[in-house]
């Protein structure tokens, strides 16, 4: 194996969450939280940035281990580090808002309802990434109108 392809596998599976006996993605979305905390530290801006590269290395990554593993193969978690770092946009800020976030990527990912599902037939990593990255903006938006409702004063 080369340094490119352990390099793809590593980013793909998230350091290895991917290679979770049961639930592969709901390991990786959890996964991503600690990230998550680390990111939400930075300008809107540069957390934008931080994610849209994370993205890119996800298309990249998941279409070679994609010509390793087979379609849309389960060990690749990135996808949905990704997707739960855009639902995060909505800045959750306490561990219960973070574990909803995560919840309502989970349920969005899951579901897929349309458009998301057509999105899984583009080719390589695009298909693989682009229905979690459409889950998680749907996901932030549901999440900032939760977030608004739960912190409005009474």
């Amino acid at each position: 194996m080369s340094f490119l392809d352990a390099l793809c596998r590593v980013i793909a599976t998230f350091f290895g969450a991917g290679y979770a006996p049961k639930v592969p993605g709901t390991v990786g979305t959890f996964a991503a939280l600690p990230l998550y905390l680390l990111l939400r530290k930075l300008s809107l801006s540069r957390y934008l940035l931080a994610t849209a590269l994370i993205t890119i290395a996800g298309v990249a990554s998941s279409s070679r281990m994609e010509k390793c593993w087979g379609k849309d193969p389960g060990q690749v978690v990135i996808d949905e580090v990704s997707g739960t770092l855009i639902t995060m946009l909505a800045r959750p800020r306490g561990f219960r808002e973070i574990f909803l976030g995560a919840a309502i990527f989970r349920l969005f990912d899951i579901t897929k309802p349309p458009p998301i599902r057509r999105l899984e037939r583009l080719p390589a990593g695009f298909g693989i990434m682009m229905d979690d990255v459409a889950a998680g903006a749907i996901s932030a938006v549901v999440l900032a109108g939760v977030l608004k409702m739960l912190r409005r004063p009474r």
